[in-house]
This record gives C-alpha cells, sequence and structure tokens, in this order.
C-alpha cells in the first residue's frame, strides 16, 4: 500500500497553485502542471449544469495531506448545493462534494499522524468530487483495515451526523423511542444501526412505501410518508416518542412536535421538501417555509419539549467542532470494528454518471448511499 502511495506521488511531482480550483472551467492549466478529473458545477440549476472536466491538481499546504480519492458520497446537500439552494455558497464553477476516501499521496510540511500510503476517509468543505483532494489532518481518518474504500465513502457523514444527533443532542438511552423521517436514507439506516446498539430502543421508521421490503428489519416500526403516521404511532405509543430526527421540515415539523413526549428532542437536520423539481424553486420554498408550525416559546416550556437543528458541515468548517467529531468517529469505528454497525450502500457510479446519480436522490429512489466511484468506468447506454 505504501509503494502505491509513493508511485503516485512521483506521478504528481509538480508544485500547483492553490487558487486553480477557482478558475473557470475552460481555462487550461499551465503546460507543468498535472491535470486530474473533476466534476465542476458551472453554474447553480439543473443538471445540465455538471460536468467533468480536467483541472489542475492541487497540492497540500502546511498541515494537510493529498488524498488520492478512490471513492466519494453523494448526499441530498449536493443536490441543493447543485440547485443554489444553501446559504453562502461559494461562486461557481465549483467542485461539489464534503466526503471522500483514499490513499495519502504526500503529506505537508507541519502534518503529523499520517504517512504515504495510509487509507483515510476525509470530509472537505467543497471540491470532494475530484481525483485528488487537500484537506487540514483535522478533517482526515484512518480507515480501518477491513473497510473497504466503498463503505468509507458511505460512512463519514452520515453515521457521525447519526451518532451526534442521537447522543450528543438527544441523549439516547436505554428504553428511549426514536422517530425517524426518510428511514431508507442513508442517514436513516444509519439512525436505526446505531439505535440497534442500546438495549431496548424502539425505532419508527417513516418511508415510501417501495421501500419497505428492503428496509423493515431495520426498524420496529415501519409507516407510509403518505398516510397519517402520526395516528399510526400514537396507536402504538399513545405518549409520543422521546426523539424525532426531521430532514424533511415543512408540514412534518408541526406534526412530528404533536409527537413528542415531556422532555422529548425535535432535531431538524435537513429541508429536502424544498426541493420539488430539477432547478431551485422560491415557491416550494415559500411553501415550507409557511407550513412549518411557528413556535411558541412559552408552549415549549409549558409542554417541556426541546427543539434543536443539526449541521454536521457548520459544527465542523464555521464552528470548530473537529474534535467533538473526532470523538464521535473514534466511537463509530470501534463499533464497526466490533461489526455492530455497518454502511448501508444503495449503487456505485461512475464520476461521469453523476447527473444520473443525483436524479436518482431527487427521485427518493434510494436506499442507503449512492456513492461516486472515481475508477469505476461509465455504464454503456
Amino acid at each position: 500500500m505504501a509503494k502505491e502511495g509513493v508511485d503516485m506521488t512521483e506521478e504528481t511531482e509538480y508544485m500547483i497553485d492553490r487558487n486553480a480550483g477557482k478558475e473557470a472551467v475552460n481555462v487550461e492549466s499551465p503546460s507543468n502542471a498535472k491535470e486530474m478529473r473533476a466534476v465542476v458545477l458551472a453554474g447553480f440549476g439543473g443538471l445540465n449544469k455538471l460536468r467533468v472536466t480536467k483541472k489542475a491538481m492541487p497540492e497540500p499546504q502546511d498541515g494537510e495531506v493529498k488524498i488520492r480519492v478512490k471513492a466519494c458520497g453523494l448526499n441530498f446537500l449536493d443536490l441543493m448545493v447543485r440547485q443554489g439552494n444553501i446559504d453562502n455558497p461559494p461562486k461557481p464553477p465549483l467542485v461539489p462534494g464534503f466526503e471522500c476516501c483514499g490513499i495519502v499521496e504526500s503529506v505537508a510540511e507541519n502534518t503529523q499522524g499520517f504517512e504515504i500510503g495510509d487509507r483515510v476517509m476525509a470530509f472537505l468543505n467543497y471540491n470532494a468530487w475530484a481525483e485528488v483532494v487537500c484537506t487540514p489532518v483535522d478533517f482526515v481518518y484512518k480507515m480501518p483495515d477491513d473497510m473497504t474504500f466503498t463503505e468509507a465513502a458511505a460512512f463519514s457523514l452520515n453515521f457521525v451526523a447519526a451518532y451526534m444527533m442521537l447522543f450528543e443532542v438527544a441523549s439516547l438511552r436505554e428504553g428511549m423511542s426514536v422517530l425517524v423521517h426518510s428511514a431508507g436514507g442513508a442517514v436513516g439506516q444509519a439512525v436505526a444501526q446505531l439505535c440497534s446498539t442500546v438495549p431496548n430502543v424502539t425505532v419508527f421508521g417513516i418511508a415510501s412505501c417501495f421501500k419497505h421490503t428492503s428496509i423493515k428489519d431495520s426498524v420496529t416500526h415501519l409507516f407510509d410518508r403518505n398516510t397519517d403516521y402520526i395516528q399510526e404511532v400514537k396507536k402504538i405509543s399513545p405518549d409520543g416518542v422521546d426523539i424525532v430526527l426531521d430532514c424533511l421540515c415543512g408540514e412534518n415539523t408541526g406534526k412530528s412536535l404533536s409527537l413528542l413526549k415531556p422532555l422529548g428532542t425535535y432535531i431538524l437536520y435537513g429541508a429536502s421538501n424544498m426541493v420539488t423539481g430539477e432547478t431551485k424553486s422560491f415557491f416550494s420554498f415559500a411553501k415550507s417555509w409557511w407550513q412549518v408550525e411557528k413556535v411558541n416559546p412559552i408552549k415549549l416550556y409549558e409542554e417541556n419539549k426541546v427543539i434543536a437543528g443539526f449541521s454536521l458541515l457548520n459544527l465542523l468548517f464555521k464552528q470548530g467542532g473537529c474534535n467533538l467529531v473526532k470523538s464521535a468517529m473514534d466511537k463509530l469505528l470501534s463499533l464497526y470494528e466490533q461489526k455492530k454497525i455497518r454502511p448501508v450502500v444503495d449503487s456505485l457510479w461512475a464520476l461521469e454518471e453523476v447527473k444520473e446519480a443525483m436524479q436518482r436522490i431527487h427521485d427518493r429512489g434510494n436506499i442507503g448511499k449512492l456513492i461516486l466511484d472515481v475508477e469505476k468506468s461509465p455504464t454503456p447506454l
């Protein structure tokens, strides 16, 4: 493995200006610069704004490692980035993606803890969907020996988010009950697995009906998202649930709050209901906003309910939460090595198939995680 890292380093021995990643798509790299393939978002909008192109290969700055990428994670958040449905996005053209895994190819000065040839997974503040990435060591973690690159690309963001919501924000304990929306998605499946590590936790899953056969064994009770799941849950648990994890927002917020027990915690970690068409819709945004039940602090006080929000990427890149995330990752990797958790992978896609992969997420067709496999060739039509 180390020899492979050395060979890769020899291939990329030239230093590249770090600002090259901010250049326009069609700007040619210097003649002495090595190039790589990357997915580039030319502008916010539909799938036609995505393309795979050549870019100058980055080199690590102080405190960074350079990673030869094997696989990347694809999340619903990436779809929202493409549409421009997030706060303060970087100016396009940009390389999307927030997580990847691969092999350490070189290590910059003042960088400790990693060597050439190490198998790692990493968080990035964009730029993950490329053949080579550079990122500070604070966002890089060594992979267990028996973890595949496919699993690693499906592990970081979803399991860390699920773990921190359950244990850091909501303080999941024995005998509690959890309701999770989008139970068939990558976070939903991570939540279900983590709940199974705590005795006597009841998991209520909400998912599209066509996913039920595949995920029914991962949760205690499963309901169709298009039915009146509130009444169905109350038939089983009249007092409600202890924890609600909501990635939908909109009208589900009020419904979920109504299900909380006293001292229960509602956590919003996404707003996928704001995405309806291929491009950003101000109507959908406004509809979701107005459907959210207006929260009265006095009512929260009287009912002993907790409302929380969670954004892993903001915690990492804007709020200095690296140590908190590292602690969560250490515990998760221990659970993985004990074979108590394992990522659920929906499908693998070549970089050139990113549009089709995004469409699958948009259609809510996935069960588990979609992976961009950097070494995979596109499937012939």
